[in-house]
């Protein structure tokens, strides 16, 4: 997966270098500090702050294995080629959890005029959560702004399940020339909440894990490959006991959910690898699509696993779906080890209440 002038183009841009290291924990530059002001990002041969035109590119080189720094050193010299005559490139490297939210924050208050997430879903997931603070959107300190900071994203990880929804390929390049082209469009958030505790956001599914024994397996086997996933999963659910759950959908009454095998929450269509759980989920919608599996055994998984990856299992008779705009999920044995997560992220334990934000964030698409 590489474009054909990875190699025909010899620059490399520089990293982001640190003014205030407590403020975002990036790793040191391997080009010198190119100013010495108080701006938090460098880039290029430019010492000035953030502008309008300057894009983001928050890289998690760990991510799959370590493939997606890898890569990504291999498309920086293509990306600058392509880009750097209408934008100033800013490259940062991650260097642990929750890094990409710190670096978003502080791009969006800066003016950047793009955030581009590379890598997989998770690392796309933390740059959507760098787009909130304490419930509300990162603003724009810079008065001259005349749009607000735009959403990119560069599939270079080990899953794209929301790249699939949008209908494009594992493809940098093809990723590059959406940058290029910088056609937006506002895209719908979820965002989870409980009463007392931060919010969350998420962009793709976030599904209610009953057993934290299927959250192991699935993390654990998951950077084998998608069959080496759904293997770990299905070894979870062998011996699992399904749950009731209670439910109540757009500020309704309350309904109980019997043997409940899984709940989830689509504001995109797949997740775990191409399994495609809410085929009807559309991010441009203003709703989610809710798909709830009852009384599933382990051997359901098997029998009926290609229906789950083709989107068609909507028409089995143990598989419930609606399309809702909030949704509160409660465990009614109350015993408090159903957890909720989005793209491997643990987010918290129920209860929750799920809600759309209709196009919340603009995309470059």
């Amino acid at each position: 997966m590489v474009c054909y002038y990875y190699h025909m183009v010899a620059s490399v841009g520089a990293r982001f270098s640190m003014a205030n290291p407590s403020a975002l924990r990036a790793e040191h530059s391997m080009a010198p500090d190119l100013s010495s002001d108080h701006s938090v990002f460098r880039g290029g041969s430019s010492s000035s702050p953030i502008r309008r035109r300057d894009l983001v590119f928050v890289v998690n080189p760990r991510g799959a294995d370590g493939r997606t720094g890898k890569e990504w050193k291999k498309l920086l010299p293509y990306l600058r080629s392509r880009l750097a005559n209408d934008y100033s490139i800013f490259e940062s490297l991650t260097s642990g959890p929750s890094h990409a939210i710190d670096i978003t924050r502080e791009a969006i208050r800066e003016g950047a005029d793009a955030v581009i997430a590379v890598g997989g879903d998770g690392t796309l997931h933390e740059v959507v959560n760098g787009f909130f603070w304490d419930g509300k959107p990162v603003a724009n300190q810079k008065i001259e702004a005349v749009h607000s900071t735009a959403l990119g994203l560069i599939p270079l990880g080990t899953g794209s399940d929301f790249a699939r929804t949008l209908g494009w390929k594992n493809d940098p390049c093809e990723a590059i020339e959406r940058i290029a082209r910088g056609v937006r469009s506002r895209i719908d958030i979820g965002i989870i909440s409980r009463e007392g505790e931060a919010s969350h956001y998420f962009i793709n599914v976030a599904d209610v894990h009953l057993s934290a024994k299927a959250g192991y397996y699935a993390s654990r086997y998951k950077k084998f490959g998608n069959l080496c996933y759904v293997i770990g999963a299905l070894q979870a659910f062998i011996g699992h006991h399904n749950q009731d759950l209670r439910i109540k959908v757009n500020g309704g009454e309350w309904q109980k959910y019997s043997q409940v095998t899984a709940l989830c929450i689509g504001n995109a269509k797949y997740f775990g690898g191409g399994m495609k759980i809410t085929p009807n989920a559309d991010p441009h919608s203003g709703s989610f699509e809710v798909v709830i599996l009852q009384d599933f055994k382990w051997y359901d998984f098997i029998l009926k696993l290609h229906k789950l990856y083709n989107g068609t299992h909507l028409s089995l008779k143990n598989v419930t779906s609606r399309n809702v705009y909030t949704i509160e999920v409660d465990d009614i044995s109350g015993g408090g080890s159903i957890f909720i997560q989005s793209d491997g992220e643990h987010l918290g334990f129920l209860p929750r209440k799920f809600s759309i934000l209709p196009a919340a964030i603009e995309m470059i698409c």
